[in-house]
């Protein structure tokens, strides 16, 4: 696909609302506030936007620089910035750990259907814990219903990602997005307001920096690369949808503060009600699809379907950007349209899916293999190709946005030092720590 003819996503607002569409996901929300509660509350925050700032916001750029400069997929983009080597074949690598993501993803995500359907039926209403919990492992242990609503995830995914960058992917990122922020706020606001809802603002805010040892700030450090959606593409791939005039500087710093204000405000949102109900604090499906509709169902009936419906937006912009790795190299690569790509795509994910929906262990090894494999290589050889394949004028070039970003030349010596030295050593601490 020639350099004049490819999309791009318009206006800076819908470039950021894109990125922070594909960083903000499930982790936030599952993840994120039972970490700071367990590791220390504010010392923790701290911790982490550190190790946001010196390990996964430079490899951030370093994916932005490639696609910015470049204009082509994770594979084409390699192949220009080192030809003749084998760095390119980190893309296929990419391409298989987003295939991977979005196929186990889209489980996940049709729970998020399920759930959000039981909630506009009011099905939560007046039940304990346990037939909430009875609720989520019949439909797991189910065959058809994971499969149905996997279905209607992907497809929505896939239907967005057909329309195009800027009418597709843009345009549900510039809507959705704000809506999204907004409707964590109103919970926020609920769930402050509670009887007891003390205790759990203490949870997430009491610093306590007794806590914050190895094990914490490996958590900080993974977590911060995890949320990012770094190593498998996403990042390249949209940026290579970037204007010329776009700023890797500041889209990146933009994604990294709305993708933390996020998970903080998602915080806020579920521990003061998880303690308001005189419950243990917990994370993962089980804290979402178990606890959660319970207690949001007893703060009226709007509130779980606001919950799920917010869930399922972060869910969907994080699935497209995944997506969109695979059809971008489909359209730059094999010169097929978006919208045969997508369907292609759509087809070999789903039935993918449907595995991973119906075997648990299968559903556990492409957790295992995206996480600790695909998205550890790919971000230690964009951080190694551009730290030390490309020339550092040429990244001084697109980080300043040829000269223009003052700001973005008054720390490139910092960033440039991150890239080299910081980054990979800390990609290789967290694989570490994974695996241990």
């Amino acid at each position: 696909m020639s350099e004049k003819a490819r999309e791009n996503f318009g206006s800076r607002f819908t470039v950021i609302m894109a990125l922070a569409g594909s960083a903000i996901g499930l982790g936030n929300i599952w993840r994120f506030p039972y970490m700071v509660g367990e590791h220390g509350g504010a010392a923790f925050i701290i911790i982490y936007v550190l190790c946001s700032l010196f390990i996964a916001l430079p490899i951030f750029f370093c994916e932005s620089i490639l696609g910015k400069s470049t204009g082509k997929d994770t594979f084409g983009a390699l192949e220009s910035v080192a030809p003749g080597t084998k760095w390119k074949n980190e893309g296929y690598i990419a391409l298989l750990g987003s295939f991977i993501i979005v196929s186990y993803y889209s489980v996940v995500g049709g729970w998020s259907v399920d759930f959000l359907i039981r909630s506009f039926m009011n099905d939560f209403k007046g039940e304990s814990l346990e037939e909430a919990a009875g609720v989520f492992h019949n439909m797991n242990a189910s065959v058809w219903e994971p499969i149905v609503s996997l279905t209607a995830f992907l497809g929505l995914t896939a239907a967005i990602v057909a329309i195009g960058i800027e009418k597709g992917i843009g345009r549900f990122a510039k809507v959705m997005m704000p809506l999204l922020f907004i409707m964590i706020v109103i919970i926020v606001v609920r769930s402050c307001t509670l009887p007891g809802a003390g205790k759990g603002i203490e949870y997430m805010l009491k610093p306590d920096f007794s806590k914050i040892d190895g094990p914490a700030i490996a958590a900080a450090l993974g977590q911060g690369f995890f949320s990012l959606s770094l190593g498998v593409g996403c990042v390249l791939t949209y940026s290579s949808y970037m204007r010329k005039e776009e700023n890797v500087f500041y889209t990146g710093v933009w994604t990294a503060i709305f993708d933390t204000f996020f998970a903080i405000l998602a915080g806020f949102a579920i521990m003061p009600a998880v303690f308001s109900a005189g419950l243990e604090p917990s994370a993962g499906p089980s804290l979402v699809y178990e606890t959660l509709p319970v207690i949001f169902s007893r703060m009226g009936p709007l509130v779980p379907i606001i919950f799920f419906l917010a869930i399922l937006i972060a869910a969907v912009t994080s699935a497209m950007s995944m997506l969109e790795v695979l059809v971008t190299w489909l359209v730059d690569q094999k010169g097929l349209s978006r919208k045969k790509a997508t369907t292609l795509f759509f087809i070999a994910c789903w039935i993918v899916g449907c595995v991973c929906a119906v075997s648990p262990k299968v559903f556990s090894i492409c957790d295992f293999m995206s996480s600790n494999v695909f998205m550890m290589f790919g971000a230690l050889v964009f951080a190694l190709v551009v730290g030390w394949k490309m020339k550092k004028e040429d990244v001084r070039t697109q980080f300043t946005n040829y000269g223009t970003s003052h700001k973005a030349g008054a720390v490139f010596s910092v960033v440039w030092f991150l890239i080299r030295w910081i980054a990979p050593i800390g990609i290789v601490i967290i694989a570490i720590t994974n695996v241990l």
